[in-house]
């Protein structure tokens, strides 16, 4: 199979499985085996998309759930990566953060919120800030996981030729825990908007939790599930769009 001839499939098979489940979901819910007012069948929500659309500006809660999620993941993944690199080159640092990072990334980050709200009021920066916290740990050991899996021998060419701590970083560190990187930020991702809807259930202030929550608060099923399945295709969307960067900044995985 060529190369071309496999990334085809790989496009038909992506498309397929979300296809499939919910062909299985549209004949289970017509066959009258489930109660349709709490499993309606898929095809009866497009006329309660479009209303939401049209009416309830669906897009803007859209965007006010994207908006938090990226900048929450800016602000925790971009540290997450510099910590988890100088952990990987240095012992003394690993030794020093690592009880840290294990006693809080055992946390559960949502009960976390109460803190970051009397700390940070109930602005946008909260949730920004709790988003950052539920991946900063995530990118950070992953990161130093890759770092510790490369070979020693790199190190050791690299100051055989007088490389200095900040040259161990930038030419053997950072390019050989790329593929690690992109693992936990992917997994990052995932908890990104888990912790955002998360947060607009309990702080109902806009975007697609508050939009579920309320739904399910007045029994509004169908609106319910738009916001479900909308928040589902963000988190799809969200990888593939980072599966695209990994492509381009490590192109060699791509046969892998």
């Amino acid at each position: 199979m060529t190369a071309k001839q496999r990334r085809f499939a790989e496009i038909v098979l992506t498309i397929a499985s979300p296809i499939l489940l919910l062909l299985i979901w549209e004949l289970i819910s017509r066959s009258g085996r489930i109660d349709q007012r709490f499993w309606p069948a898929p095809s009866s929500l497009w006329d309660t998309t479009r209303t939401m659309v049209q009416d309830e500006d669906l897009f803007g809660e859209i965007w006010l759930t994207l908006e938090r999620i990226l900048a929450g993941f800016a602000m925790g993944a971009v540290p997450g990566i510099i910590i988890g690199l100088l952990m990987g080159i240095s012992w003394p640092i690993r030794a020093f953060l690592m009880p840290i990072a294990t006693a809080i990334y055992a946390i559960p980050k949502i009960a976390l919120l109460p803190l970051v709200l009397i700390a940070l009021g109930t602005g946008e920066m909260a949730r920004w800030v709790i988003v950052a916290l539920s991946i900063f740990f995530v990118v950070a050991l992953s990161t130093m996981g890759g770092v510790l899996a490369l070979d020693p021998i790199f190190t050791d060419v690299a100051r055989n030729f007088g490389g200095n701590r900040w040259t161990l970083f930038r030419t053997v560190a950072l390019p050989g825990s790329t593929p690690a990187i992109f693992t936990g930020l992917r997994l990052a991702l995932g908890f990104a908007l888990i912790v955002v809807v998360g947060t607009e259930f309990v702080r109902p202030n806009g975007g697609v939790g508050s939009l579920i929550w309320e739904s399910y608060s007045i029994l509004s099923i169908k609106k319910m599930y738009v916001g479900l399945i909308v928040t589902a295709l963000m988190g799809w969307l969200l990888v593939l769009g980072l599966d695209l960067i990994e492509r381009l900044v490590v192109p060699w995985r791509r046969a892998l």
